[in-house]
Order: structure tokens, then sequence, then C-alpha cells
């Protein structure tokens, strides 16, 4: 852990408020859970999967939301006509993959019969977050 999270002494503080320190301790963690840690020269990259099986109407879609905001993935996912689930998802390559294995175990209630996956471009529009949008088509 980071000293963000917790100090070197080891006693569990609210962070300190030393700029300079806490600036030095940004730059070299690479896991901090307050401060989202990442390393920025990870590449990002954006991938589509498309979910079959009984993936409608069981709460799939916010179970991707989910585990894509705890991986820290943006994008979004929605329910096609066909029945499956489009889940749009950009990242570094590791976590995209960490994002797909959870795709494949889906909800409690649903049955993933499979999961497809294409490459796709960077789309600014759902860069910020992850959301559930529908389709109007």
């Amino acid at each position: 852990m980071c000293v963000w999270c917790e100090p070197r002494d080891g006693t569990r503080k609210y962070h300190t408020t030393d700029v300079r320190r806490r600036a030095k301790a940004l730059i070299k963690s690479r896991d901090c859970s307050l401060r989202g840690g990442r390393d920025v020269r990870e590449k990002q990259e954006a991938r589509r999967y498309y979910v079959s099986g009984m993936v409608q109407g069981v709460g799939y879609r916010f179970f991707a939301q989910r585990a894509a905001e705890q991986l820290g993935v943006a994008g979004y996912a929605k329910n096609l006509r066909d029945g499956r689930v489009e889940v749009y998802a950009a990242g570094p390559a590791k976590v995209l993959a960490a994002l797909r294995a959870e795709l494949e175990r889906g909800p409690g209630a649903a049955v993933v019969s499979g999961v497809t996956e294409e490459e796709a471009p960077l789309d600014p529009e759902f860069a910020r977050g992850f959301s559930i949008e529908h389709d109007f088509l």
C-alpha cells in the first residue's frame, strides 16, 4: 500500500496534508486504492463484447457496470434486440481481460452461453465512467 492509504509506521490515520509527500507518494504508487493509482503509462484499448445466453431481464447490465467500476473500466452495457448484451469497455489490456472473465461468469440469475470480443475504437464519449445505455432503434 502507498502512503496515501497507510502511513509507513503501520498505523491507520487519515491521509497527511503534506503536499510534497502526497505528490511523491502518488507518483511512486501504482496501486493506491484511494486515488485510482493506475500507471498513467498503461496503453488504453477498447473492446466490444457480445454476451449471449439468458442475459436479459436478469440484471446482467447492472452486474457488468459493477464489475467495470470495480476494475476502473470505462464504457457502457446495453441490451440488443437479438437477446444479447453488448458491453463496450476501455482500459488497459490486463484489466479488460479481467473484465471478460467477469462477463463470462455473469450474475447468479444469468446463464452465459458465450462471450465474443472484437477490437473497438476509443470513444471519448464513454471515457469518463461506465453507464447503462438503451437501444432506441
